[in-house]
């Protein structure tokens, strides 16, 4: 951001103002990155009861028209046309190189796809859907919606229903319709729940009195998500990633890797043929210190790779970290250093995630 640009701002900004909040910016938007209560203290408390985020800076949008999951198909190697109504699922988009323009959530919502995309890439994201559409198929962006999650083993206890892990539905959550997804970013059991931007605040107050629920900012998402092995893209993904090398081929729907009819397919298959050279893994440093992003990776003296999320993890108390690493010291066990300060620091590839994930299956 220069100082000329001003920041967006998400329907609960003064809620977090009067919540205390510590605001920074954060892909356009002023966002709370913290409460007095602290990073660690959110952290934890989403690990054992509940914490409520505001994502409402994610973008929201609505494909509609006869065709729209065929259309989507295009663009992504994950199988739309055979989610179910009421689902939803992980996907890519791709480019015609076979690198991740972005990750995202979409949904059937039976009459339409509901899709959720990431803050810094929905300017990108939209107009290139919106370049594959055929006639009769629109991509209907939803600015005037707020999404929030509400994440912790607490929270099936404070909103009771059917959905399972994700799953998704129209429900009224206190009084306020709304579309909720049993999903998050965090391992954690939880909703990530759609509401019109006039309802968000009335809503989050009253998440927020529901018992043993605090609010959460962008600090302890960030740790949680490490901690659950979950990429951030723009640190773990980026355009020049490749699918197999971020260990996404999961993603990948068992149909279309018959087909190979979407953008970008003949790099992934050449991936998965030949293996990629390096791969994504998770990194356990020895002692206390948290290696940083971009922290330089090595092995016997010789550069194999770069840390690409990094800090410390306070559900596994110790610092924990993601990074690409050269394909051939990416078993689990394989030694590395890490390059901080000048000096090597030892560490470990780890199997992720670091900290068990707990979805309602």
């Amino acid at each position: 951001m220069t100082a000329t640009e001003t920041l967006h701002t998400t329907p609960l900004d003064a809620l977090h103002r009067e919540l205390g909040a510590r605001m920074v910016p954060f892909a356009g938007y002023s966002m709370p990155l913290q409460y007095p209560a602290g990073i660690m203290a959110e952290h934890l408390h989403c690990r054992s009861a509940a914490a409520l985020f505001d994502v409402s800076h994610m973008g929201q949008a609505e494909l509609v028209g006869e065709g729209a999951a065929a259309a989507l198909e295009a663009l992504t190697p994950a199988d739309v046309q055979g989610l179910k109504p009421g689902r939803q699922r992980y996907g890519l988009l791709l480019n015609e190189h076979g690198g991740i323009v972005d990750d995202f959530m979409f949904a059937n919502l039976g009459e339409r796809l509901f899709l959720v995309v990431n803050a810094s890439r929905k300017h990108l994201d939209f107009p290139l859907i919106e370049s594959v559409l055929p006639a009769g198929v629109r991509l209907r962006p939803l600015p005037d919606r707020a999404l929030l999650a509400l994440q912790g083993p607490g929270v099936a206890a404070l909103i009771p229903s059917d959905l399972t892990f994700m799953g998704i539905a129209p429900m009224t959550i206190a009084g306020i319709e709304v579309i909720a997804s049993r999903s998050g970013y965090t391992g954690e059991d939880g909703y990530e729940i759609s509401v019109p931007a006039e309802r968000a605040e009335a809503l989050a107050r009253a998440l927020l009195a529901m018992p043993g629920v605090m609010p959460a900012g962008l600090g302890a998402r960030d740790s949680l998500r490490l901690e659950a092995g979950l990429c951030l893209y723009g640190n773990d993904l980026d355009e020049t990633t490749n699918p197999v090398e971020a260990a996404l081929t999961w993603s990948i729907g068992k149909r279309r890797r018959m087909a190979w009819d979407f953008r970008g397919a003949e790099a992934v298959r050449e991936a998965l043929d030949k293996g990629p050279p390096r791969l994504r893994v998770g990194i356990r440093p020895e002692g206390r210190q948290p290696a940083r992003a971009h922290t330089e990776i090595r092995a016997g003296g010789a550069k194999i790779g770069e840390v690409t999320s990094g800090g410390f993890g306070p559900s596994v108390n110790g610092p924990v970290a993601m990074g690409y690493v050269a394909r051939d010291h990416a078993a689990d066990g394989a030694p590395l250093d890490l390059i901080v300060r000048d000096k090597a620091l030892p560490a470990r590839v780890a199997p992720l995630p670091f900290h068990p994930h707990r979805y309602a299956r």
